[in-house]
């Protein structure tokens, strides 16, 4: 192996959201992907651990194939990154909806406000993106976004209850229910 493990990994992360041949900077996503990868995603709702998991498996699949017969079990037991926890709740999306697992990935892009972030935009304002990106991702993370979903991964129009309070999980289930997406 030439290149260091964690940049195959990434790379094979943006592969299942986009394409990796695409370095057209106003098509391209490096940056923020970067910068989710970097950024640990913790639970405070209960259950919302399996999206953790679900996040470290992604770990797993890479692994197996790319037939690695031996990785450092250090690397494979760090916490799960916010790019992890998004990609695999998108695959999980994607199974439960007739929409790709890229296609949710962009769908929580754009819930959080950070779609905008191609890397064109983010090198004209580098400093402002990487607060605003990392602003959505402690909004989501922390669960300061509004009651109805509002500037977390699924906004509602007509919540049940506060989604501040509701596992990742139930919170998909009920926007795919809005939106028909079943």
């Amino acid at each position: 192996m030439t290149r260091p493990l964690d940049d195959l990994y990434l790379e094979w992360l943006y592969r299942r959201i986009g394409s990796v041949r695409n370095r057209n900077p106003a098509r391209s996503y490096w940056m923020l992907v970067k910068q989710l990868y970097s950024r640990e995603f913790v639970w405070l709702i209960a259950n919302d651990d399996n999206r953790c998991a679900d996040g470290k498996d992604l770990r797993e699949l890479f692994v197996t194939e790319l037939g690695f017969d031996k990785v450092d079990p250090n690397w494979m037991d760090l916490g799960c990154s916010m790019l992890e926890m998004l990609i695999a709740l998108a695959k999980r999306a994607a199974y439960e909806s007739d929409k790709s697992e890229g296609d949710w990935f962009w769908i929580f892009m754009q819930n959080m406000g950070i779609r905008k972030f191609n890397d064109a935009y983010y090198k004209n304002a580098e400093k402002a993106a990487l607060l605003e990106i990392d602003d959505a991702i402690q909004r989501v993370v922390w669960r300061t976004y509004s009651p109805d979903g509002e500037g977390g991964l699924f906004p509602l129009r007509h919540p049940s209850e506060d989604q501040r309070r509701v596992e990742l999980w139930y919170q998909l289930s009920a926007y795919l229910l809005e939106n028909s997406l079943v």
